[in-house]
């Protein structure tokens, strides 16, 4: 069973002036948060989710990887995960993002280090013009009569403006319709993420169980 939290944009309105470029920038915010009840099937602590979230099972499923290309671990708790071909314009690109995933006993943080485009060499070039900035908190209670698991996806991302029409309007006319595109995003995802989860959570639950999963 799903419930809705809040959505939420913040539209800066800032103008900045890149350091090296000279250019202006344009910083696109959104926050989408999202909470799901957790089954109550066991009371055992080796079954808990901080212990799914440090199993590797938890830590495909974080990573979501049956939607990836390919990941390799960089080190214990960091991972490279390239997604599918995708078409921009006239353009195949593989996006490839860095993750760190740090689970502890009451939380689990996946944040951001790096997201590069690779494919065609003109946006490859682009690679330089933007940053982005995610994290995903995810928290839960398992004690509670009502137990849940709340996830919390923060996004930022900030691109160099300096191509015409768009370095002639203010930033406010970029940053507004990109707000509202990246909201869209996380307020489609988030809730899939959170529904995916727990589903591979059951399937761990009854896989640690001996019992069979459901396909």
């Amino acid at each position: 069973m799903m419930k809705r939290r809040r959505s939420g944009i913040e539209a800066t309105g800032a103008m900045e002036e890149g350091a090296e470029s000279g250019g202006r920038r344009a910083n696109l915010v959104a926050q989408r948060k999202e909470r799901i009840r957790l089954p109550g099937e066991s009371k055992e602590p080796a079954l808990s989710m901080a212990q799914f979230l440090r199993h590797p099972s938890g830590v495909e499923a974080i990573l979501n990887t049956r939607a990836l290309r390919c990941f390799q671990p960089l080190d214990s708790n960091t991972y490279r995960c390239t997604l599918h071909q995708l078409r921009f314009l006239r353009f195949l690109v593989s996006p490839v993002i860095d993750l760190r995933v740090t689970p502890t006993s009451r939380d689990c943080t996946v944040e951001l280090l790096s997201c590069k485009f690779e494919g065609s060499k003109a946006l490859e070039q682009q690679n330089q013009l933007f940053s982005a900035v995610m994290k995903n908190y995810i928290t839960w209670d398992e004690n509670s009569s009502d137990p849940c698991l709340d996830v919390d996806v923060s996004l930022k991302v900030t691109l160099e403006v300096y191509t015409k029409p768009f370095s002639l309007l203010p930033i406010s006319a970029v940053e507004k319709p990109g707000n509202l595109i990246m909201q869209g995003l996380l307020d489609r995802l988030t809730p899939l993420l959170a529904e995916q989860l727990l589903n591979d959570y059951q399937a761990w639950l009854k896989e640690q169980s001996g019992l069979p999963s459901e396909s």
